[in-house]
This record gives structure tokens, sequence and C-alpha cells, in this order.
């Protein structure tokens, strides 16, 4: 077994925070009337894509209803739609879309993780809950050694990242990089951090996020790797 795949292991057995576990579990066993039926994953969700990959994906959390019943993260909901089209329009998903695991996604070049791995209530984790998770994501620095260009999905994200990125060992003092959709910093070495506003309902159905808007993060992420 691959590294990468033990520390996906070690996150699905994780069972640190006893309030996600609960909630998580909770939601698998109360589902809302259009999910009866339906077998729920209701364990924390692995990372998933290539672990070679140049580009890696930070969101926030899986949904009660959404990764938390498929099993994989940006899976069950509008936010992935949004994510998969956008992945698949700039080369880095086989497929537009994704409904669950088995479903035949294959991402190129590209990994996909998250601050917090399981389903929070409101889905707001709290300030335990992102630091029990962080070390997780602060390996996945570690282990995917081609990265180069990071997306973050929202400023929760963005701020998981650098906290994450800090506690592996990178001094930041001096950058002091700001959240905006479609900022971009140069860290040193080849790495570069790409802002993205969460493609979340409420972003979308207001009209703070646009497709066009969307797209041009991964336009922006392809045009990085070509330099």
């Amino acid at each position: 077994m691959s590294a990468v795949a033990e520390l996906n292991r070690c996150i699905v057995d994780c069972r640190k925070c006893p309030r996600l576990v609960r909630w998580r579990e909770a939601a698998a066993k109360n589902p809302p009337r259009r999910y009866t039926g339906q077998n729920y994953w209701a364990n924390p969700l692995p990372s998933f894509g290539d672990a070679k990959a140049r580009v890696l994906i930070v969101g926030l959390a899986p949904a009660a209803h959404g990764g938390n019943r498929t099993g994989r993260m940006f899976t069950g909901d509008r936010s992935g739609d949004w994510l998969y089209g956008a992945l698949h329009e700039a080369g880095f998903a086989s497929q537009p879309n994704s409904d669950h695991q088995g479903d035949g996604l294959k991402l190129i070049d590209c990994y996909i993780t998250a601050a917090v791995h399981c389903a929070p209530p409101g889905n707001k984790p709290n300030l335990i809950e992102f630091r029990r998770c962080r070390s997780y994501l602060v390996e996945e620095l570690r282990l995917l050694k081609n990265v180069q260009v990071v997306i973050v999905l929202g400023k929760i994200a963005f701020d998981a990242f650098l906290a994450a990125y800090r506690d592996s060992g990178v001094a930041l003092a001096q950058l002091r990089p700001k959240f905006g959709h479609g900022a971009a910093f140069q860290f040193p070495g080849t790495l570069r951090l790409i802002c993205s506003y969460h493609p979340s309902q409420q972003n979308t159905f207001t009209g703070k996020l646009t497709r066009p808007m969307f797209r041009s993060v991964f336009a922006a992420a392809r045009a990085a790797l070509s330099t």
C-alpha cells in the first residue's frame, strides 16, 4: 500500500471528533425522504485523485447528505456539478460529473482534499475540529511531492491551507497573502496558491460566483503549469 493510500485509510478510520462522529452517523440514520433507503458512507471522506498530481484542491468539508452519503468529496450536491464540470473543461477530470465513488471519474494531474473530512453540523466545523484534522493536510503536503498549484475553495479552506503550510515548516510572515476570488500568490520554490470563492449554492445562486469566474481559476492553474 502506498503512503498516500495508507494516509487515506487512517482518515477513514478516524474518530477524533465525537461531535462529528455523532452528526455524520445521525444524518445517515435520518436521511431526507429523497434519500430514504440509500446506504450512506457515514465515515470521514478520503481524499482522492492522482498521487502524482501537480494541482491540489482544498475544500471545506463534506455535506451531511452529499459526500457523507456518497463517499466522495464534492458529490451529491450542486457544488460538485460546478467543480467537476470546471475540472473537465480544464483537462483535470475524465468526465464533467461525479455522483458516487464508483462512477468512473478519474482525476488527471489533480488531487482533492478538504480542511475537515467529516460532515459538520450546519456545515461549520469548530476550531478544535479544524486543528484535529489539520495533521492530515500537513501530511498530504509532505507526500504529494509534485504539487505546483494549490486551489483553495473559499476563505475557510484558504485559512486551513495556510495553517497547514505553516505547520509543514514554511515561514509565511513576509508573504501575508489575502484571500480574494482569483487572487494568486507565488510561494518560495515552485508552489503557487490560487483562490476561489466556494461553489456553494449561497454563492452560485446569488451570482457572487459565476461559471466564467469559476472556470477562470482552473484556466489559471493550467496556465501556471505550462510556465
